[in-house]
């Protein structure tokens, strides 16, 4: 299965809605306090989020993609499923 995970952090509000919908926990989310400078890669209202993805565990089902109000994922590729949104 070749595909590819998206993932665009500008748009992401760190709902977590991707998280609670994977069923493979594939995804983590972290918010953080900058002070700690830990997972810092986008910092918005005083606190960074962290969307960690991890591929070895994606099965490419595209769930995520479903459970994100902001269209912030998206999966490519050949073996990505392509959800339909209602």
């Amino acid at each position: 299965m070749a595909f590819a995970v998206h993932v665009n952090l500008e748009r992401c509000t760190g709902c977590g809605n991707c998280v609670a919908a994977c069923p493979v926990n594939a995804l983590e989310l972290h918010a953080v306090d900058p002070a700690t400078k830990e997972k810092i890669y986008v910092v918005r209202d005083g606190r960074s989020i962290s969307l960690d993805f991890k591929t070895e565990l994606c099965a490419g089902c595209g769930v995520c993609v479903m459970a994100c109000p902001y269209k912030v994922i998206t999966l490519s590729g050949k073996g990505a499923c392509s959800p339909i949104r209602a």
